[in-house]
């Protein structure tokens, strides 16, 4: 008797579902003979639930701007999320995308990528940063809305979190921030099966997770993660409550497999080709690899449709509201800068030009951040507990509070690597263009998440004050000479450091026109002077990287210095000047985009005389631009405690120091 199309499609179980996201995992990790299997097989009755039945998505438009969120925080289990792409219908996502599993040049890398496979919400793999992102997410979310209203925006964010993902540190900052600011949309879903890779979490772990959310401002719940029906009740309670909600699912690693299930064997490796047969058989999957049943197939593609009609009566509304409303939510989204930024700027720039004025660049950037906020309205800025050091805040910008959503700005608490996360969560929700300060010192605790931002092509700006021994008394544990050179060792990462007050408002600018790509600026807490500026202040010179301070007929030695030590070199060439000597002082705010300028603008700009470069910090990264036969006149150590000036005497980063090293490099060149 033939069976109709209809017939097959009903009698499709949740569990032949499931099966079909355990069993894709299972044949590419088989196929590609490296991955992790375990985690895909244990969460996929979870994730079947959550997408069949609560997910608000559209599988033909994956970045529509009111979809939920879904974030895969345990990244090695990337396969469950590529099964889930694959089955509800994402176009880019093929059947043979997943038999390339972790091979060049796929779709299906071997940790979720953004930017790289539509669907994927953020780059996740280093533990615990799926979940510290998705509270920036959530918090975009509620702003957002408080901005735009329940017509425009209303959606959650998902996560799958795994054991490891809440043991590493961040897990505890990213929770207390959600708990505090009661980001009710927030939805965690814990793979909690007991294993980590060296075995049962036992071995080194005794927390009380729930207790532990609880003591945070969490909703919590613990669920077996293998009863949909449980699953499904514990999601619609999360969605009703008033926190953020984690919902423990306990599961069994490697689901189905005879020997393997519940063991850290069935973490990391492929299952074998005889426990593959094997697993088959337990589960009553009798199909061939990556063949997936006409029946079950069509219900995944209709799960995959089921968010179109929110979808399409999303865009219905978007088109009722009025035409200024409607242009300003979408500017917001695509990250534009308003039509007053660009006068504001000028503004800015042609008074500090007017006054010539002596003062910290970090008080230059707040002076920017003033200027700025107003005529920016996705600009949002926060701290990590340094407010009033790095001066973040904008005049007049209301605080975010729990609950009150409206303002612009955020007390990220003593928490840098949370506050670093949670920014690219905002950035990649879309509707701000986040900034959050703290000491350059401190970039050490963020570095992972700015990793992540400049791996990913977002546009996270970091207000990084403090930025050398200039800071004084705190001493050697406050006083960055490694982090400047450290951070320009991320590719794809923008590290400005500005010499004078224009020059910090021309980084602010270069920061915040670079779309696909994570800045950090390098501020000063001592007073910098005004640099001189013969051809005035028309372009913007930092954007080239690196120019001309004083340039003379003919060169005898050429002065490369960023942030304060510039003016340590202008007062070098005077010297030198005396002398004879002719010096050519060259600032460089920005070696990345010194590097992109072609090769007869660095003839200009470095000349052929030999070259001494000035900076108070490690010369880990200098010699591409001193050359050989240069010099530099810099860190060798750690810091001190005592008033700057002290500091630079002692540490030998003088005008004389420069000057001497000067002459000593044009008397080598002679030989």
């Amino acid at each position: 008797m033939n069976i109709s199309a209809r017939e097959l499609h009903d009698q499709v179980s949740h569990a032949d579902m499931a099966n079909a996201i355990r069993f894709l995992a299972i044949d590419a990790v088989e196929k590609a003979k490296s991955g992790h299997p375990g985690m895909p097989m244990g969460m996929a009755d979870v994730a079947t639930v959550l997408f069949t039945r609560f997910l608000k998505f559209d599988a033909s438009d994956t970045a529509w701007p009111d979809r939920d969120r879904f974030v895969l925080s345990a990244g090695h289990g990337s396969m469950l999320l590529y099964a889930l792409l694959h089955l509800t219908g994402v176009e880019e996502v093929t059947i043979d995308q997943l038999k390339a599993f972790r091979q060049w040049g796929s779709k299906t890398p071997g940790h979720p990528e953004y930017g790289h496979t539509k669907g994927v919400e953020t780059t996740t793999g280093p533990l615990g940063q799926g979940l510290a992102t998705s509270v920036g997410m959530a918090l975009a979310e509620r702003m957002m809305n408080a901005r735009y209203g329940d017509a425009l925006v209303d959606h959650y964010t998902y996560v799958i979190a795994g054991d490891g993902c809440l043991m590493e540190g961040v897990s505890h900052e990213a929770i207390s921030l959600a708990g505090h600011l009661k980001l009710n949309r927030l939805i965690v879903l814990w793979d909690d099966n007991h294993i980590s890779i060296d075995g049962d979490t036992s071995l080194s772990c005794s927390d009380d997770q729930l207790a532990r959310f609880a003591a945070s401002g969490w909703a919590t719940t613990r669920v077996d993660g293998h009863d949909p029906e449980a699953v499904a009740a514990a999601i619609e309670a999360a969605k009703a409550s008033d926190r953020p909600s984690l919902i423990a699912c306990r599961t069994t690693i490697g689901f189905g497999s005879p020997k393997v299930a519940g063991t850290e064997k069935a973490h990391g490796a492929p299952l074998g080709a005889d426990e593959v047969e094997k697993t088959r058989a337990a589960l009553n999957w009798p199909h061939a690899p990556f063949e997936i049943p006409d029946g079950i197939l069509a219900r995944w593609r209709e799960a995959g449709s089921r968010g179109k009609a929110a979808h399409q009566a999303w865009a219905e509304r978007l088109g009722g509201v009025d035409a200024a409303t409607r242009a300003g939510f979408e500017s917001v989204l695509a990250g534009k800068l308003s039509a007053d930024y660009e006068p504001a700027l000028k503004a800015l720039i042609a008074g500090f030009a007017a006054e010539q004025p002596s003062i910290a660049t970090r008080q230059a950037s707040q002076l920017t951040i003033n200027a700025l906020v107003p005529a920016s309205p996705n600009l949002l800025g926060g701290s990590a507990d340094l407010t009033h050091s790095n001066l973040t805040h904008a005049k007049g910008s209301a605080s975010v509070k729990p609950g009150a959503y409206g303002g612009a700005y955020l007390h990220y608490g003593i928490r840098e690597f949370g506050m670093a996360a949670a920014m690219n969560g905002i950035a990649l929700h879309g509707g701000f263009i986040p900034y959050g300060g703290t000491f350059l010192v401190f970039a050490d605790y963020s570095r992972p998440a700015i990793r992540l931002a400049a791996l990913m092509g977002i546009r996270v700006i970091h207000v990084m004050t403090h930025d050398s021994i200039g800071l004084g008394e705190d001493g050697p544990t406050h006083q960055p000479v490694e982090h400047v050179a450290s951070l320009r060792a991320i590719p794809n990462l923008l590290v400005f450091r500005p010499a004078d007050a224009i020059e910090t408002a021309q980084a602010w600018d270069c920061a915040l026109k670079q779309t696909s790509r994570p800045s950090v600026l390098a501020l000063s807490r001592q007073a910098l002077p005004t640099l001189p500026r013969p051809n005035g202040t028309d372009d913007n010179p930092v954007a080239r990287g690196a120019y001309l301070v004083i340039d003379p007929a003919k060169r005898d030695v050429t002065l490369i210095a960023t942030g304060s030590e510039v003016s340590l070199a202008l007062e070098a060439a005077s010297k030198l000047e005396a002398e004879g000597i002719k010096a050519a002082v060259v600032s460089a705010p920005c070696f990345e985009l010194f590097a992109e300028q072609d090769d007869a603008y660095h003839a200009t700009v470095l000349g052929t005389a030999p070259r001494i470069g000035i900076e108070a910090a490690r010369d880990i990264d200098w010699r591409r631009w001193i050359g050989d036969g240069g010099a530099f006149v810099g860190m060798t150590g750690f810091g001190a405690s005592a008033p700057a000036p002290v500091l630079y005497q002692k540490f030998g980063i003088t005008a004389d120091a420069v000057t001497e090293a000067a002459k000593a490099a044009i008397a080598r060149s002679k030989h």
